[in-house]
């Protein structure tokens, strides 16, 4: 049986890890379903701890729609179409302008650019990007987008204008889950164009989603008995740490 496993995974990558990265993905999933926002960090940080950073950012952003593109259907009544439009137009200049780029930039630069961003979102008083016009999603789209062929999971980002300030809890997860569902999948196909060989992973990448939907199932529940003060406070610390984070990766790179 392990044999068939084996047989089943990419170069490189043991059964063992593959079991760690099902379970990672479900606990994941769970955690933004649940939260609105942490899993998708979480997941790359780990990924990232064993995986070459040119495999990580398209295998992440493959996990990652699943992941989002199920928490999107199961919330989908609360999805904020007014969002949705200007945010999608905006990812494909975005990605477009991301994949031309993609060897230019370095990942460090953007890490810290988004890590001071999102926390000054949080804590600046005066700085609420929640408050921006839905026309003006079609910037944070482009952004975004752009960001996300570089650093992987952008979700952070995106989650600052999107707060539990601007929409209740459940159009919070829904709407959050379908722009990054957008950027995911841009984010695959640009990496298909370039050339990465997706193919290897598949029976890998169709267990994660799997259990990532079976995460989003799980952090639904909790999100449908969690206050809303204590899902925006939760919202709070969790990109507070997320935003920390990159800021720390950035550091280390350098």
């Amino acid at each position: 049986m392990e044999s068939l496993i084996v047989s089943l995974l990419p170069p490189d990558v043991s059964a063992l890890a593959a079991m760690g990265l099902v379970a990672l993905s479900l606990f994941t999933s769970a955690l933004t379903a649940a939260a609105g926002i942490g899993g998708g960090l979480v997941l790359l940080s780990v990924m990232a701890s064993f995986l070459p950073p040119v495999i990580v950012i398209p295998i992440h952003g493959v996990v990652q729609l699943g992941s989002n593109a199920g928490r999107a259907v199961v919330l989908r009544q609360y999805i904020d179409r007014g969002i949705l439009l200007p945010f999608v137009l905006g990812s494909l200049l975005g990605i477009v302008l991301g994949a031309k780029l993609f060897v230019a930039l370095p990942t460090p630069v953007l890490q810290i650019i988004l890590g001071l961003f999102v926390l000054a979102c949080v804590w600046l008083p005066k700085l609420k990007a929640s408050r921006i016009p839905n026309r003006g999603f079609a910037l944070v789209g482009i952004a975004g987008s752009f960001c996300t062929m570089f650093v992987g999971a952008t979700g952070p980002f995106v989650a600052s204008f999107i707060t539990p300030d601007r929409l209740d809890r459940h159009a919070v997860v829904a709407t959050h889950a379908t722009c990054m569902s957008v950027q995911h999948s841009l984010k695959v196909a640009a990496f298909g164009f370039l050339g990465f060989a997706f193919l290897p992973w598949v029976p890998l990448l169709a267990a994660m989603i799997a259990a990532g939907f079976l995460g989003t199932m799980l952090g639904r529940r909790l999100l449908d008995r969690l206050p809303h003060h204590i899902f925006a406070l939760a919202f709070k610390v969790i990109l507070t740490v997320l935003s920390l984070r990159l800021l720390y990766a950035a550091a280390s790179a350098w």
